[in-house]
C-alpha cells in the first residue's frame, strides 16, 4: 500500500518582526512561533543543530531574511541550486511570516514542500511574496532547492 503525503493546513498566523533580533535576546522569534529567537530559528543560524523538518527549516530562513544572515540561507541551499553569493536588502522589512500548507518535508521524508506567504514592507509600502518551497535532505539535512511563486 503506497504511502500518502503528508499534507497540513494551518491557520494563518502573522507574527511582527522585532529588532533588532539577536540570539542571545529573548526577542520573539520572527517566524512565529512562541519560543525566542534564541531557542527557536536562531539556534540554526549559530549553532551545529540543524532543522528537523521542512517547514522548520522554512520558518528559520524566513528569520534568517529578516536578520540579514545571508550566509545562512546559502549554507540551506541546494547546491545543486545555490546561488554564487545572496545580496540582502536592508531596507526590505519583513513583517510576518504565514505558513499555509506542508506536504511530506518531515523526519521521516527526503523531499517535502511548504506553501507560504510572507509579508513585507518596502520603501513605506506593503507587499507579499507567496511561495510553494520545494527542500530535499542533502548530507542528512534540510535544504531549500527552490521555489514556484504564487499569485
Amino acid at each position: 500500500m503506497a504511502r500518502r503525503p503528508h499534507r497540513q493546513t494551518r491557520p494563518a498566523r502573522t507574527a511582527p518582526a522585532p529588532s533588532p533580533v539577536s540570539p542571545s535576546t529573548a526577542s520573539p522569534c520572527p517566524c512565529g512561533r512562541p519560543a525566542s529567537y534564541g531557542e527557536c530559528c536562531g539556534r540554526y543560524h549559530v549553532g551545529p543543530a540543524t532543522a528537523p523538518t521542512a517547514e522548520a527549516l522554512m520558518r528559520s530562513r524566513y528569520s534568517a531574511f529578516v536578520v540579514l544572515d545571508a550566509s545562512y540561507l546559502l549554507r540551506t541551499w541546494d547546491p545543486a541550486t545555490r546561488p554564487n553569493g545572496l545580496e540582502l536588502d536592508p531596507t526590505t522589512r519583513w513583517t510576518g511570516l504565514d505558513i499555509l500548507e506542508t506536504t511530506e518535508g518531515t523526519p521521516f521524508h527526503t523531499t517535502g514542500t511548504v506553501t507560504f506567504r510572507a509579508s513585507y514592507t518596502q520603501q513605506g509600502h506593503p507587499g507579499a511574496l507567496h511561495e510553494r518551497s520545494r527542500f530535499t535532505r542533502h548530507d542528512g539535512a534540510w535544504v531549500y532547492v527552490d521555489g514556484t511563486y504564487l499569485d
